[in-house]
């Protein structure tokens, strides 16, 4: 496929906005629009085979069902997992990592603990390990970033000790868009005997994702930034540690046998962390958001996005009223996410503007507090490119930022 291929799965990049211009997204680091596939599988499932899924033996729950664990072998093949034991459904990368802190920070975390978490976390990544502190008297140690927005690697040595039950970072941050090293992060820990949990949330959109080859004992992301419908999301664990956590829900599907007399067993992987009624026509959609996602795994798809990511980023670092934020410098690449500030300009200003020219992008803090307050910003104007935006959208989107910051400094 051509971009312009990829631009006919999505029936909304042809709307035409208020006032008759043209829809240009920039805002993919958000949310990604939905291809055709996605959304027919979704009103299929929702009209033809609305069914709660592994309970009962009717014909629309036995097709329900097979859909849904379909999705989980799809899931296991995309990323590279050892068993489907492995491969945990969510609502999405925050109810992921929420799960992991309560039931790993259970069996693991103690008073006088620590967890690690770098400057450039969202806050999906930084507020469930605040609050496993918290509960148990454990410390959140930071893992800074330079200048330049990359991970201070060299000082996570010094900063894992005895007490150190787990590094938590991001692969991608949704704010620098740089490719953390995730592979040597794991190496450091794992001489440490740490385990390590990655948020891939932007990671899984703009990088093949090999979790054997990475090594990390936990990898989280959404399905609704690549292509799936929204409240889907994945927790990927290692077998072996998520036997001996505890679930972190209680109710149906999740339980082997319940007596009020005995107590409740539960359900082997990966039951024991599916509780109550799943997403049973969300979740499929994840299949064919990953069949999209394969498709573009081509190389003259990744060329030309490539191309659209050297523009963007030789416009904006050679003008000199706009500051941008994650710079890529040696083997550390940069995604086609770019967030930045203009000298004089605020960002909301920046965005309502750019919205009245037809383009959509995100202004604020991004929840992603801390990495403001380390370059000493309220907030910052960021736009990010998927596979469907051209290179005529990014030439636009700096003519009308020319125009935009023209009108207000």
């Amino acid at each position: 496929m051509n971009v312009n291929e990829i631009r006919a799965h999505f029936p909304i990049l042809s709307e035409k906005l208020p006032g008759g211009k043209d829809l240009v997204y920039l805002d993919n680091a958000a949310t990604s629009q939905r291809p055709k596939e996605v959304t027919d599988k979704y009103l299929r499932l929702s009209l033809k085979s609305n069914a709660n899924i592994h309970r009962a033996v009717h014909h629309l729950a036995a097709e329900a069902t097979e859909q849904y664990e379909n999705a989980r072998d799809a899931v296991k093949e995309f990323i590279g997992a050892a068993s489907r034991k492995e491969i945990i459904f969510t609502s999405g990368s925050t109810a992921s990592i929420n799960t992991v802190a309560y039931s790993f920070g259970s069996q693991f975390v103690e008073r006088g603990d620590n967890i690690i978490v770098s400057t450039a976390e969202h806050h999906s990544n930084i507020v469930p390990w605040q609050l496993l502190a918290k509960r148990k008297g454990a410390e959140v140690r930071v893992l800074p970033v330079d200048d330049d927005g990359h991970l201070r690697i060299d000082l996570l040595p010094g900063l894992i000790d005895k007490y150190t039950r787990l590094v938590a970072v991001s692969h991608i941050s949704n704010v620098l868009g740089l490719v953390n090293p995730v592979k040597e992060v794991v190496r450091i820990a794992h001489e440490k005997n740490v385990p390590v949990l990655i948020d891939g949330a932007q990671g899984i959109v703009h990088e093949k994702v090999d979790v054997q080859d990475i090594g990390c004992d936990f990898y989280v992301f959404s399905g609704h930034k690549m292509y799936a419908v929204p409240f889907t999301g994945v927790l990927y664990g290692r077998q072996e540690l998520l036997e001996q956590m505890p679930p972190f829900l209680g109710g149906g599907e999740m339980i082997a046998s319940v007596s009020l007399e005995n107590g409740t067993t539960f359900a082997p992987l990966p039951g024991k962390f599916e509780a109550g009624t799943q997403n049973f026509t969300g979740i499929p959609t994840l299949t064919d958001a990953i069949t999209f996602c394969k498709q573009l795994r081509d190389k003259e798809i990744e060329d030309y996005q490539q191309k659209v990511t050297d523009y963007m980023l030789d416009s904006l670092l050679s003008d000199n009223r706009i500051i941008l934020y994650g710079v890529p410098r040696g083997n550390i690449s940069k995604t086609p996410l770019f967030s930045f500030s203009v000298k004089g300009a605020h960002h909301e200003d920046l965005a309502l503007i750019l919205d009245k020219m037809g383009i959509a992008v995100r202004s604020g803090q991004m929840c992603a507090e801390p990495i403001m307050d380390r370059f000493g910003v309220t907030g910052m104007v960021r736009a990010s490119f998927a596979p469907y935006n051209t290179l005529e959208e990014a030439e636009y989107f700096i003519k009308s930022l020319d125009r935009a910051i023209k009108m207000l400094v």
